[in-house]
């Protein structure tokens, strides 16, 4: 089918062939391929932002670390986060699989996110110590379960009005707009002073609130088309089935065993923040909030291209620049005559193998999973990494010891996910498993 594609979409995508856009999704979506791409872009962009200036990866751990609350609360945000946001996937995957339209659940999913963070906002003007910090970890658990509903509305929103071809472009677009515009967000911290420290971070989640409102708006405007709504399983009949999955499918099994390793590099940012976090106050973490976007903005087209011709290369790349982040990271700290400013390179390598890992990810299982076995793969493997992250909390126990040890247990962990998703095959296909 030939058409003619609107001007700011091949600025966006740098795509200029509407068959492309078309390829993979049905005649009736393809009139609003182009549209429902922008949308998707700045979707993408709002909710990359918000994710930036507040998140429980930089700018939640600096709160709660520069407020006074023990290494251990800081350590466990992002094992909670991503806990809370992948164990129930499975139960949304089968409520998701009943409705042939599913990105209402993404929107009120982002309306959630915005209301947790404007509560954190009244948290820190209003309260401090274990109060702070008891409402931030629950106020984190609603907020990620939030996220883990719009992360499988997502996917399948997004393979149905996006081809595959283009889908790891969207990705990274998505990415890039956003990054850069939590760069400027970071540099314009610079000039900040000690005596605006608070309100400057009251302000960075009220943003965060502002943008979720935003992000929720976009995707509500995507035309998506019905869906197949046949094959709808409960929670414990999509565990077995993704059970079934893991067991009969090697290749599955293996992608499991890369993303669990991987998923370190995912966790690793708040171990990162205590670190530094002593050694200045808003100015460094504008730095290091402008040294992770500026991550995204390297790593959007690079990820992307290279996850269009082979998923499992963006995810061996990332397992190794995670790698060289923590190892260079531990050789920073162990130095006491390092500058602040010198931290911010680690983050931004963190930053680039973060992007890589969850480019890679969702890219992998949308183009390798059939579209019967797409939402159980993505459900299952977000469960599995959901109950090592529980298990990776332990990494923040090794912080009581020695503050270097958890960084090089994430050098280890990402070292191995390399190295096992370098070995996934460049061709395969997961399948529906029916009983």
């Amino acid at each position: 089918m030939s058409a003619s594609v609107p001007r700011s979409y091949e600025l966006i995508s740098g795509d200029d062939d509407a068959d492309r856009i078309c390829a993979a999704i049905p005649d009736s979506a393809c009139r609003h391929a182009p549209r429902n791409y922008l949308l998707n872009v700045l979707n993408g962009a709002a909710s990359k932002l918000a994710e930036q200036v507040a998140g429980p990866r930089l700018v939640l751990p600096w709160i709660l670390s520069s407020t006074g609350a023990p290494a251990m609360v800081v350590a466990a945000l992002m094992p909670i986060k991503q806990a809370a946001s992948l164990l129930p996937q499975l139960a949304v995957a089968g409520q998701l699989r009943a409705r042939p339209r599913r990105k209402g659940f993404w929107c009120a999913a982002g309306l959630t996110q915005a209301l947790c963070l404007s509560l954190m906002a009244m948290l820190l003007a209003f309260s401090d110590g274990p109060v702070l910090s008891a409402g931030v970890l629950l106020l984190l658990v609603l907020f990620s379960l939030a996220s883990g509903t719009a992360s499988v509305a997502f996917q399948d929103v997004t393979a149905k009005t996006v081809s595959k071809g283009v889908r790891g472009g969207l990705l990274a677009n998505r990415a890039l707009v956003g990054g850069l515009l939590a760069l400027a967000c970071g540099l314009a911290l610079q000039g900040s002073g000690a005596a605006q420290d608070q309100a400057i971070l009251l302000g960075l989640l009220l943003a965060g609130a502002a943008l979720w409102l935003l992000a929720s708006l976009a995707f509500a405007g995507i035309r998506e088309h019905a869906g197949a709504t046949q094959g709808g399983r409960n929670p414990l009949a999509e565990s077995r089935a993704g059970w079934r999955m893991t067991v009969g499918q090697p290749i599955y099994r293996r992608f499991l065993l890369a993303r669990c390793c991987l998923l370190a590099v995912e966790l690793a940012a708040p171990l990162y923040v205590l670190l530094a976090e002593k050694r200045g106050g808003v100015g460094l973490l504008g730095l290091l909030l402008a040294a992770l976007a500026l991550a995204d903005v390297l790593s959007s087209r690079l990820w992307g291209g290279m996850a269009d011709r082979g998923a499992q290369r963006v995810l061996a790349a990332a397992g190794v620049c995670g790698l060289l982040s923590a190892l260079l990271l531990a050789l920073l700290a162990s130095t006491a005559a390092t500058p602040a400013w010198a931290f911010a390179v680690p983050f931004l390598l963190l930053g680039i193998a973060e992007a890589g890992v969850r480019l890679g990810r969702k890219t992998w299982v949308v183009d390798h999973a059939e579209s019967a076995a797409r939402m159980t793969a993505s459900a299952f493997s977000n469960t599995v990494s959901g109950v090592v992250a529980l298990v990776f909390t332990g990494l923040g126990l090794l912080a009581l010891a020695n503050p270097i040890a958890p960084v090089l247990g994430v050098a280890t962990l990402s070292a191995v996910g390399a190295l096992l998703a370098w070995r996934l095959p460049e061709r395969a296909e997961i399948r529906d498993v029916s009983g």
